[in-house]
């Protein structure tokens, strides 16, 4: 009877789903599509305003995918709206509640919620509200790696208020960067770091910045987890660190095809050292006045 009952409302949860319109690839009025990953078994998964695609493999995204329009987005409060696995998705193919119990792990947001929340009606936003609860939009982090302002939050909270203060459209491709020395905990691959890769459109000409965040520094407070050894072709790594790198160098550490968007990076010196080894010429940031950009986002 229990296993009837928890079918329905598997199948009740996944009806409340149909008809979600995901990302839209032609948000920005240029074709902007969701970033491939060549030979590698994804599932991509639609919600409200975003896409997730999946990597069951490793029971995380592999990209998440936002149109976010900044005159339309909304204050709407999270309260009561509780983290579920996608019913579209088995369990053992997203990482739910058990990784995320008992330690100091967060369910880190890859689509920001508030940079979600935006649509033409209330309830439209509400939906979007909702949608960024399902773990299969989280991924495991420090929690001050997550929470802190010079970190994710902060790259974050820099991108919305561009879009809102500009009455802005940006695309935001986020999620994880794999690696072999991603530590192992309760059976999921901890992410050492993470990237961002951000769309807009410039004087009509489609633009694009990336940045990686690390939270290696971050995890030596959780004591199951085995601190990782030094990264090879990674920059030295202290508390609180974000760069700003060329997009060519996020392909090569994901293998997603991101070659539109290395086209159009407007980092100075992805044109300037198009050679350039991974890692080399990344760009610490410590507050967005070190953004390296040859324009004015203001424009």
């Amino acid at each position: 009877m229990n296993e009837l009952m928890t079918d329905q409302t598997a199948a009740v949860a996944a009806r409340n789903l149909v008809g979600r319109a995901g990302y839209d690839p032609g948000f920005l009025g240029a074709p902007v599509p969701i970033p491939a990953l060549p030979a590698v078994k994804t599932v991509l998964l639609p919600y409200t305003h975003f896409s997730v695609m999946m990597r069951p493999d490793k029971r995380l995204a592999a990209v998440t995918a936002l149109a976010m329009d900044g005159k339309k987005l909304m204050d709407l409060d999270r309260s009561g709206i509780a983290w579920r696995l996608d019913p579209r998705l088995p369990e053992d193919q997203q990482t739910g509640e058990r990784v995320y119990a008992r330690n100091d792990l967060d369910r880190g947001h890859l689509v920001r919620r508030a940079s979600a929340v935006w649509g033409d009606t209330r309830a439209e936003a509400a939906q979007a509200n909702e949608d960024t609860f399902y773990y299969t939009n989280a991924a495991p982090q420090a929690a001050k790696f997550n929470q802190g302002m010079e970190l994710w939050l902060g790259l974050e909270s820099y991108l919305q208020e561009n879009a809102a203060d500009n009455s802005r459209r940006i695309v935001v491709f986020t999620g994880p960067i794999f690696g072999d020395t991603d530590p192992v905990y309760r059976g999921v691959d901890i992410p050492l770091r993470f990237f961002k890769v951000a769309a807009f459109l410039h004087h009509g000409e489609l633009a694009a910045t990336g940045y990686v965040v690390d939270q290696t520094p971050q995890l030596t407070d959780l004591a199951e987890i085995r601190r990782p050894s030094a990264i090879d072709d990674a920059p030295p790594l202290g508390p609180f660190r974000t760069f700003q790198v060329p997009i060519r160098d996020i392909v090569a550490l994901t293998a997603l095809d991101l070659d539109q968007l290395t086209a159009a990076d407007r980092m100075p010196i992805a044109a300037a050292l198009p050679r350039a080894r991974v890692t080399s010429t990344w760009r610490e940031l410590h507050s967005a006045e070190d953004l390296d950009l040859d324009f004015d986002l203001g424009e």
